[in-house]
C-alpha cells in the first residue's frame, strides 16, 4: 500500500478544493492502482479504495467510468460501494457491463435498479448467468418486447407462477417470444398447453421443429389435448359441428388461410369463425358476439393481428352481411383503407385484450 500511502495526503485537499480535472486524474491514478493489485488486496485494503474512489471517480470523464466499470465487473473483490455507485449510473456504457456480469451486485440491488431504470438496464440484466424469481418479475412486468425475449431466452432465469402466466400471455403476440418459452427447460406441461393455446399454427409448427425430441413428444401431447376439447358455446347457432371440422383440418395441417377464404366464400359462418377463432386464439363466443355485432372494426383487427390478406378479410365482412345483402361500395372501400392503415402490433394488443376476456 505504500503508493496508496503517497496519493492519500493528496486527497482531502483534491477532493475539498480540486477541479474536476484533477478530480478525474485522481480517480484515473488509484483505479488504475487498485486494478493492478486487486487480486492480492485484502478486504481493509479493497474497502479504503472503496471510500476513496466514491468520492473521485463520479468526477471522470464518461469514457473513462465505462472503461473502469467493465474492467471492475469481471472482479470478484471489486468496491462494493463504488460497482454499486456506476450500476445505479443513467448512461448504459457504464451501467450496462455491472449489470450484465458483477458478482458483487446484491439481488436487493439488482431489483431496485429494475424497478427504477429504463429498458437498457433491464435487458443488460437479462444477460446474467442467474436471474431470480423476485428478479425477474420486475423484468417481465417492467420490460419491452426485447427485454423480456432476453429474460425467456436466458436458461439460468428462474420465473415465479405469475412471472410465467404474463410470460405466456405476451407470447401470445410474438411468436418470437413462443418458441424462446417452448424451449425453456422448466416449463410444465400445463404451461406448454397454455402457450400452444394462444398461438397460431405456423409459430406451432416452428416451435416443434427447434425442441428436443422430448419436449416434441410433449407438444404432441397438448395438441391432442387441445384439439379435443370442443368448445361449448351458448347461443342461438351451434358451432359443434364446425369446431370437429376446424380441427380435423388442423390435424392435417391444412388449417390456414386458405382454408378460411373457401369457408367465407361459401357463406360458412359457424366454420369461418371456428377457423378464425382457432387462428387467433380468441375464444368462439367472444369472436362470434364481436363479428355479429354492428360494426367490421373485429374482423380487420383479427385479420390483420394473424396476417390475412384483404381479399380473406374482403370475404369475411360480406360473409358477415349474409347471402343476399350486398355492401355499398363505398363501404368496403373504406375498409380497405383502414385494413392498409391498421398497424399489426395495434390489431395484436387488440386481440390479447379479446383472448383476456371471459366468453360471456
Amino acid at each position: 500500500m505504500t503508493t496508496a500511502a503517497s496519493l492519500i495526503p493528496e486527497l482531502d485537499d483534491i477532493v475539498r478544493h480540486g477541479d474536476p480535472k484533477r478530480r478525474a486524474d485522481a480517480a484515473r491514478r488509484i483505479s488504475e492502482l487498485f486494478l493492478q493489485g486487486a487480486a492480492s488486496f485484502r478486504p481493509d485494503h479493497v474497502e479504503l479504495f472503496d471510500g476513496v474512489l466514491t468520492s473521485l471517480v463520479p468526477h471522470a470523464e464518461l469514457a473513462a467510468r465505462a472503461d473502469l466499470a467493465e474492467r471492475l465487473s469481471r472482479l470478484a473483490n471489486a468496491p462494493r460501494e463504488l460497482v454499486g455507485q456506476l450500476a445505479h449510473e443513467d448512461e448504459i456504457a457504464i451501467a450496462g457491463p455491472l449489470l450484465r456480469r458483477s458478482p458483487i451486485l446484491s439481488e436487493q440491488m439488482l431489483v431496485e435498479i429494475a424497478g427504477a431504470k429504463g429498458q437498457g438496464h433491464l435487458l443488460a440484466m437479462t444477460e446474467r448467468p442467474t436471474l431470480s424469481p423476485d428478479l425477474t418479475d420486475v423484468i417481465v412486468r417492467r420490460g419491452d418486447r426485447d427485454v423480456i425475449r432476453g429474460a425467456a431466452g436466458n436458461a439460468g432465469a428462474a420465473f415465479s407462477t405469475d412471472g410465467y402466466s404474463t410470460l405466456i400471455k405476451r407470447a401470445g403476440q410474438d411468436g418470437v417470444l413462443t418458441i424462446k418459452i417452448g424451449q425453456r427447460d422448466d416449463l410444465s406441461a400445463e404451461q406448454l398447453k397454455d402457450l400452444l393455446s394462444g398461438s397460431i399454427d405456423v409459430i406451432r409448427r416452428r416451435l416443434f421443429d427447434v425442441v428436443k425430441p422430448v419436449r416434441q413428444m410433449a407438444i404432441k401431447r397438448a395438441m391432442n389435448e387441445i384439439s379435443g376439447a370442443v368448445e361449448r358455446v351458448e347461443g342461438v347457432r351451434n358451432f359443434e359441428s364446425a369446431q370437429r371440422t376446424v380441427l380435423a383440418l388442423h390435424r392435417d395441417g391444412a388449417l390456414g388461410e386458405a382454408a378460411l377464404l373457401n369457408f367465407a366464400k361459401a357463406n360458412k359462418y359457424e366454420e369461418s369463425v371456428a377457423a378464425l377463432a382457432a387462428m387467433t386464439g380468441v375464444k368462439i363466443a367472444t369472436l362470434d358476439r364481436l363479428i355479429a355485432g354492428d360494426r367490421y372494426d373485429p374482423i380487420l383487427i383479427a385479420g390483420k393481428a394473424v396476417g390475412l390478406e384483404w381479399a380473406t378479410v374482403r370475404a369475411l365482412i360480406l360473409l358477415r352481411l349474409g347471402p343476399n345483402r350486398v355492401a355499398p361500395p363505398a363501404d368496403i372501400e373504406s375498409a380497405r383503407i383502414n385494413f392498409t392503415r391498421l398497424m399489426p402490433s395495434t390489431a395484436e394488443r387488440v386481440v390479447g385484450f379479446w383472448k383476456a376476456r371471459p366468453a360471456a
